[in-house]
C-alpha cells in the first residue's frame, strides 16, 4: 500500500530542535505526493556566539543523531534530507562524505540530501568558479565552509559570517541584514552567491536577489529541497524560490 499523501515519496528530515525556518520553508516548496516528516535533535544549549559555542552545538548534534534517525525510521521514509547545514560542511569534502555514510548506515542505506552537496551540484550546474558566501556562523564555521568549497576547486571570495548569538536567533536575522550581507560579498567577478545555515530565512529573498544581482543566489534550503526532489526523479518546477527549482 502507498501512503495516501506521500504517494510519490516520504522524506525523513533531520533538524535541530532550535530551527524554526527549515520546516516552513520546505513546506512552502511542497509538491503533490511528497511529504516531509521531521526528527528533531534536542539542543539544550544553543549559544553559538563564539567558536566554542559552535563546537559545542555540533557535539550535541552528534550525540543525538542516532536517536533522531531511529525515530524517523519508524515512519518508513524513502529518503533522508538534512535540515541543518553546518555539520555537512565540517571538515571539508571528506567530512561531508563521512556524514552521508553515517546517515546511510543509520537509515539502512537510504539516499541523503545534504546542504553542502546540494550547493556543490548547483554551482557546477551554473558553471560558477568564484563565489561569495553568507552564513550565520562564527569564524570557525566560516573556515569550514571555505575549506569545503576550496577543496572542490571553487574560488571563495568574501564570506559574511553573522556570528549569531544563539541557534534560535539565526531565525531573527532581518531581510535588511541579509540584503546588506549579499551586497557585501558580491563583486563583479563573483559568479554566484551561496547562503548557508538552514535557520536563515532566505529562500524567497534569494529568488528576488537573483533579479537585482543578475546572478545565481543559492539559498541552502532551496538547494537541498531541489536535490532531494531531483534525486528521487521528481521534476516538478516551482516558482518563487530561485532559478534552481524554476528551471532545473
Amino acid at each position: 500500500m502507498t501512503d495516501r499523501l506521500g504517494w510519490r515519496r516520504k522524506f525523513g528530515v533531520i533538524a535541530p530542535s532550535t530551527n524554526t525556518i527549515v520546516q516552513p520553508e520546505f513546506d512552502m516548496m511542497r509538491v503533490p505526493g511528497v511529504t516531509s516528516h521531521y526528527g528533531r535533535i534536542l539542543i539544550r544549549d544553543g549559544r553559538i556566539g563564539d567558536d566554542a559555542g559552535m563546537e559545542a552545538l555540533l557535539e550535541q548534534i552528534r550525540a543525538s543523531m542516532a536517536d533522531c534517525v531511529e525515530g524517523i525510521m519508524t515512519m518508513e521514509p524513502d529518503y533522508m534530507v538534512m535540515g541543518m547545514s553546518a555539520e555537512t560542511f565540517w571538515d571539508g569534502v571528506e567530512g561531508n562524505r563521512q556524514f552521508v555514510k553515517q546517515i546511510q548506515g543509520l537509515s539502512g542505506g537510504l539516499g541523503v540530501a545534504t546542504g553542502a552537496e546540494a550547493c556543490e551540484r548547483a554551482l557546477h550546474l551554473f558553471g560558477a568558479r568564484k563565489i561569495g558566501v553568507v552564513t550565520p556562523y562564527t569564524p570557525i564555521g566560516d573556515a569550514n565552509v571555505r575549506k569545503f568549497f576550496t577543496e572542490l576547486g571553487f574560488e571563495v571570495g568574501e564570506i559574511k559570517g553573522l556570528s549569531c548569538p544563539s541557534a534560535v536567533s539565526i531565525a531573527h536575522v532581518s531581510e535588511q541584514t541579509l540584503r546588506e550581507s549579499m551586497l557585501a560579498v558580491n563583486d563583479s567577478d563573483v559568479d554566484a552567491i551561496v547562503q548557508c545555515g538552514t535557520n536563515l530565512c532566505m529562500t524567497e529573498l534569494a529568488d528576488e536577489a537573483e533579479r537585482w544581482l543578475d546572478k545565481p543566489v543559492i539559498a541552502i534550503n532551496a538547494a537541498t529541497w531541489w536535490m532531494a526532489l531531483r534525486e528521487n526523479g521528481i521534476e516538478d518546477r516551482l516558482h518563487g524560490y530561485g532559478t534552481l527549482l524554476r528551471e532545473h
